[in-house]
């Protein structure tokens, strides 16, 4: 049986509670492109922020814990997509969301350290399957105008080539990639698993 991620959880109702999560998320955002993620101890993030370590412990009861709220609470952008009816409008806009969120230093940093230590830390690798599961279940949200719904295969092809182009490449992701990668990806949706006909239509 899976541990969860956090183990204890301060009353999210608690608006003093709220507020200094907020704080230490703020003041780790700010931390982890300057020092690190090995930087970013509980010791320097208490003290920027304020509060003693047992208080860090009770939110974030391991690294891991941290760096994944660092991913899913990111700033917010202004950028993610409404539902919507036409599959790829909607996928071009959640690349496009999902470009800018990687663009914000400590997202980033976050991301990667969690992807990086996931082979020997377990409580990074359930971070990682946890944030790979919040994005899918997200997208498929977005879909359900639609009355599509695709397969973990299939998000996985739709993001796979943006975070190469990004992380191995490290090269540009343009609107030109964004477009050439969607019209691809309509193209591998089997209508079996939809039940509808993927037109595949010219981006405007």
């Amino acid at each position: 049986m899976k541990q969860p991620l956090h183990r204890r959880q301060p009353t999210p109702g608690n608006p003093r509670v709220q507020r200094t999560r907020n704080r230490v998320l703020a003041v780790a955002r700010e931390l982890l492109p300057q020092v690190g993620p090995a930087g970013l101890t509980y010791a320097l993030l208490a003290e920027r922020s304020g509060v003693t370590r047992q208080t860090l412990y009770r939110h974030w009861p391991t690294r891991a814990a941290l760096l994944f709220d660092l991913v899913l609470e990111g700033p917010d952008l202004g950028t993610y997509p409404e539902p919507g009816s036409d599959v790829r409008e909607v996928a071009t806009a959640w690349l496009k969301s999902l470009r800018a969120g990687v663009s914000v230093p400590a997202v980033r940093a976050a991301a990667l350290a969690v992807t990086a230590q996931a082979d020997h830390d377990p409580d990074s690798a359930r971070a990682l399957v946890r944030i790979g599961e919040d994005r899918y279940t997200g997208f498929n949200k977005l879909l359900e105008p639609s009355g599509i719904q695709i397969s973990d295969d299939e998000f996985t092809l739709l993001y796979g080539p943006v975070l190469a182009r990004l992380f191995l490449d490290r090269g540009q992701v343009t609107d030109a990639f964004i477009d050439a990668v969607v019209t691809q990806w309509l193209t591998t949706l089997q209508p079996a698993d939809t039940g509808l006909p993927v037109v595949v239509t010219e981006s405007s």
